[in-house]
């Protein structure tokens, strides 16, 4: 994948994200303060012991629908 193409995918997934908090405010509740937001694709595996050790960063995983995980 390019850059430009990865940098297009971000954009396009950050725009879903920000219409999705635009319909359901309540999910702006489960992101801590300071927190870094961070989307990943819906095929990618997630790493628990990654996600333990890095507790200000909040992963969403990227579907139709964001989930927390």
């Amino acid at each position: 994948m390019t850059k430009k193409e990865l940098a297009d995918k971000s954009i396009g997934m950050t725009f879903d994200f920000v219409k999705q908090l635009l319909e359901h405010p309540e999910i702006v509740a489960t992101i801590k303060d300071g927190a870094e937001v961070n989307f990943i694709d819906k095929d990618t595996p997630i790493k628990e012991k990654s996600r333990e050790r890095r507790r200000k960063i909040m992963s969403y995983k990227v579907g139709h629908i964001f989930k927390i995980i």
